[in-house]
């Protein structure tokens, strides 16, 4: 069987446990180290083993680390690899540097994994959290809409409310014409 048809088989058996939970966005997620426990196994049954090795390959502006995750055939002859590149965030609250390089390590470690077994990302909190900063919708009508017109009125602009509030494209368009007719009234 070659590296390709051992990869798909366990693209398609492959499971791994969302073993950890985020207690400040309140969803269970799955760590590279979870994936990595999940395929020991997998390495005799398949006649495989897997890698993942990192480089630091910018420093400016900011880091940028790259993982490669690589299937071999227990021989070694025969391999796949699939990348993930992320930063890493020096401003980010809360953080000494090494943990900020650690975090951003794991995260590329997790994505170049899960992009080599194609683990699908959507259906993990991880991936689609906001973090509790889910923007609120604004609504044609309403008083936020009423208090959007009057900002704009006052000189301000439409990127500033789109940039707070969920907005529909055809309420992004008139407020955007109604910026512009308050702007042309005041020129």
């Amino acid at each position: 069987m070659t590296i390709h048809e051992k990869l798909s088989l366990i693209q398609i058996e492959f499971k791994a446990k969302k073993s950890r939970f985020n207690s400040f966005g309140k969803y269970n997620f799955r760590s590279a180290e979870d994936i990595l426990e999940a395929l020991k196994p997998i390495n005799k049954s398949h006649g495989v083993y897997f890698t993942v090795n990192e480089e630091l390959i910018e420093t400016s502006p900011m880091p940028i680390i790259k993982a490669t995750a690589s299937i071999f055939d227990a021989d070694g002859a025969n391999f796949i690899t699939a990348d993930a590149i992320v930063g890493v965030d020096l401003n980010q609250k809360g953080m000494q540097v090494p943990q900020q390089f650690g975090s951003a390590s794991s995260y590329a470690k997790k994505y170049a994994l899960g992009n080599l077994l194609l683990i699908d990302d959507t259906q993990d909190s991880d991936a689609t959290n906001t973090h509790g900063k889910t923007k609120p919708k604004l609504r044609k009508g309403s008083e936020q809409w009423a208090k959007a017109l009057q900002y704009l009125s006052s000189g301000g602009s439409t990127a500033t409310i789109v940039d707070k509030y969920d907005v529909s494209i055809e309420d992004k368009s008139e407020l955007k014409s109604y910026e512009v007719r308050e702007s042309n009234s005041k020129a």
